[in-house]
């Protein structure tokens, strides 16, 4: 048998040892070591490694089809999203010009390649009433989390009816276009900083990968926040939370086999640990609200028909969507 592995074919020894290193690859492969458990665990987390990035390029493709075939962003957060795909960014430009195996960070490059065409729809299909520096401003951020916020939501789906602008308002609004253009040039000028050594030096760098922690944070507060609010998780995927509460798990456990505990490793490591928190409350009050969505439904379904005349109000403002849009576009 040892003979057959020995005389492998090229485009199967080649990748192996690329993957698994020539020590890994003589002593499980040609040897047929089966004990030897350091190889064992190194070979494991590269193999979980390279099916988390398969599954990271292609996480968020149904969200994008979704958007793309409802014409339509209604209830997806673009602050949320904003927040997300600068995490993603400055983890895998730390990772990449730390020259980290591309096996332990390379969903992050699918995933930020995929939360910029996620946000660049959010605003392709956001109402003419949105102004993007004005949404993504600071002042934006403090009055989206200020806890005094939430008096507003004494109706946890309040139904607002939207008002004509005036002429005048109108003229002061930036154009679609504009927006995309400025979204656009944002993101070009985040990704030149963080990729750009003279810009942005390893040690600034290593600052900036700490900060995702709490951006991490303010990226998943909304979603927490409006589950304990309305008690309801909605049209929140099991699926999805429960594959990113598996992911995160098998990042810390690829992170210290092939990073360790070293300041590098330290820092990814807690970059999932408190990923993994966060998704852990969602999966805890996925089980704590189970059930709960029919009856959520029915009785806003009968809120909207009241509210609306009998007639389901299509119009709404961003973040309090009729049940269609609240049902069918929220936010991952």
């Amino acid at each position: 048998m040892s003979f057959l592995t020995r005389n492998l074919p090229w485009f199967i020894h080649d990748p192996g040892v690329y993957i698994i290193g020539q020590e890994c690859y003589t002593s499980l492969v040609e040897n047929l070591d089966i004990f030897d458990t350091h190889c064992l665990k190194y070979a494991f987390s590269k193999a979980l490694g390279i099916a988390i990035v398969a599954g990271g390029s292609v996480m968020k493709l149904p969200q994008i089809l979704l958007i793309v075939r409802a014409r339509s962003a209604r209830g997806i957060s673009l602050p949320s999203y904003a927040l997300e795909t600068i995490a993603y960014a400055i983890q895998l430009a730390y990772a990449s010009r730390n020259a980290f195996p591309f096996s332990t960070y390379g969903e992050n490059l699918f995933l930020t390649i995929q939360n910029i065409i996620i946000t660049h729809l959010i605003i392709l299909y956001a109402p003419p009433t949105l102004d993007l520096a004005s949404s993504l401003s600071p002042t934006a951020f403090i009055e989206r989390f200020n806890p005094r916020q939430s008096q507003h939501h004494r109706h946890p789906h309040p139904i607002r009816t939207p008002t004509r602008l005036s002429l005048t308002s109108r003229t002061h609004l930036p154009s679609k276009r504009s927006n995309l253009l400025l979204c656009t040039s944002l993101t070009l000028l985040a990704l030149l900083f963080l990729f750009t050594p003279f810009l942005t030096p390893l040690p600034l760098l290593s600052l900036l990968q700490l900060s995702t922690l709490p951006l991490s944070l303010l990226s998943k507060y909304p979603q927490i926040r409006q589950n304990y609010i309305s008690k309801s998780t909605g049209q929140l995927s099991v699926i999805a939370v429960a594959s990113q509460i598996l992911g995160c798990l098998a990042r810390l456990y690829t992170t210290t086999v092939e990073l360790g505990w070293e300041w590098e490793g330290w820092l990814v490591g807690l970059g999932f640990g408190m990923a993994l928190f966060l998704n852990s409350v969602l999966g805890v009050q996925l089980v704590l609200y189970w059930g709960k969505d029919v009856v959520e439904r029915e009785r806003l379904r009968r809120d909207i028909m009241m509210e609306s005349g009998g007639v389901l109000s299509p119009v709404v403002e961003e973040g309090e969507m009729d049940e269609e849009g609240r049902l069918g576009m929220r936010g991952l």
